[in-house]
């Protein structure tokens, strides 16, 4: 599966920061850059209600992320998933009458196009469930074969009892557990299971489901968390960087998941070094979702005329572990924020003219070619240093703001706000 064309990302004369992240599962902040690798896996979409601003939101985050971990010199390789096969996706193709495969092309192909508008860096593995069957059959024997799985009937459930560790990503109590496993597509009152919580790796074949080949699982389909893990030790590698997506996947999703991987991994170290969730997204007073029907899609605004870099700077306007509730206003303070950008960038340059082109720089040509200023910028400094902190774009922004109402948006600047926040002022 193919992703999305690569935006320009310019490149700055000076490295940048290595930020200091706050790990989802241990509250503690550290840089878990080894070795200057980042390896970043984040759990994609769906594919049957793209883009609602709930998936920008976590999207334009983890691209903050990858820029910059790419500014401050990190060998980034980012892989993303599509679940273009689960249950959500077959009862929705049902209910609308179209067969589940091209609702999930369609789907997926506008979640590009919203990528590309709002100049999200694609992840260079972009892969769908669907053209990894091999793998995660492989990895559900694996299972199988360590104990660490068993058979129901034709199905396939993970046995957490051999997981000591199990739980160590939420730090759920079991209550909370199995209240949101039942929410969250789990099956606990599943006859025959050792553990209402254990889940699904494998469902055997049914009627009028999909299905492939499962070599000694039987014909069936993959179940929902193994998939992140097989897609990521074959395509990353353990242990992963960061391991990141919604906060509504830190259980069941990615407990279940670090969980199969453990199983996966060659040694006793955790599978994946740090982890990352982004807030949820609220409209009219509720979470946004897709059985709320209180969704607020990219395609629509930028259909009514919204600027891509405005919604980018929505989304950019609050912390990526905040919860926020969306309002329609917000989309007018952003334009402000954007025309008051572009009137200083135009007004203020390194040799006091108006700037008309050749803000960028790139990695094949150097900053006297531009017209870039001098590295050392206070403004790149103040910048990257709040990125650096825990990717603190609230506090990236407001550095903007003060350097655009002292017309200090130099040529570099400009350059910086490009490669840091993916907002394009040329």
């Amino acid at each position: 599966m193919h992703s999305w064309p690569h935006p320009h990302l310019p490149v700055l004369i000076t490295p940048g920061l290595r930020p200091q992240l706050q790990d989802t599962a241990t509250g503690r902040r550290f840089d878990p850059v080894v070795d200057g690798d980042g390896h970043l896996y984040v759990c994609g979409i769906t594919p049957y209600d793209s883009t609602h601003l709930g998936h920008a939101f976590t999207y334009v985050a983890f691209d903050t992320l990858n820029r910059v971990w790419r500014d401050a010199g990190v060998q980034v390789r980012y892989v993303q998933n599509v679940t273009d096969v689960d249950d959500p996706l077959l009862e929705r193709a049902e209910q609308i009458g179209v067969d589940w495969r091209e609702l999930a092309a369609d789907q997926v192909q506008l979640f590009r196009t919203d990528m590309q508008a709002l100049r999200v860096l694609p992840p260079e593995h972009y892969i769908g469930v669907v053209e990894a069957i091999d793998l995660v059959v492989a990895a559900v024997e694996r299972l199988v074969a360590a104990g660490a799985a068993y058979r129901v009937d034709q199905d396939v459930y993970a046995d957490l009892s051999a997981d000591h560790r199990f739980g160590s990503v939420s730090n759920l109590d079991p209550e909370t557990m199995a209240r949101l496993f039942a929410e969250r597509g789990g099956d606990p009152d599943r006859e025959g299971k050792k553990d209402s919580l254990d889940p699904l790796l494998w469902r055997g074949r049914r009627a009028g489901e999909p299905w492939w080949d499962g070599a000694s699982l039987g014909p069936g389909r993959p179940g929902w968390h193994i998939e992140c893990g097989a897609l990521a030790e074959h395509y990353l590698g353990l242990p992963v960087t960061v391991e990141g997506g919604g906060e509504d996947l830190i259980f069941p999703h990615h407990d279940m998941g670090t969980s199969h991987l453990r199983f996966l991994h060659s040694t006793d170290d955790e599978p994946i070094r740090g982890y990352l969730h982004t807030g949820l997204v609220a409209y009219q007073g509720q979470k946004m979702s897709k059985s709320l029907g209180n969704l607020v899609f990219v395609s629509g605004l930028l259909a009514d005329g919204a600027d891509p870099r405005v919604v980018r700077l929505v989304l950019l306007a609050h912390h990526f572990s905040e919860s926020w509730e969306y309002t329609d206003t917000e989309l007018a303070e952003a334009a402000r924020r954007l025309d008051r950008w572009l009137s200083a960038a135009g007004q203020a340059t390194p040799g006091g003219q108006t700037e008309t082109g050749g803000a960028h720089t790139s990695a094949t040509l150097p900053a006297t070619a531009t017209g870039q200023s001098q590295p050392g910028s206070a403004v790149v400094q103040e910048m990257r240093e709040a990125l650096a902190n825990n990717l603190d774009t609230v506090a990236c922004l407001e550095v903007v703001d003060r350097a655009a109402a002292a017309g200090a948006l130099t040529a570099e600047v400009v350059t910086a706000i490009d490669a840091l926040l993916g907002i394009d002022l040329s």
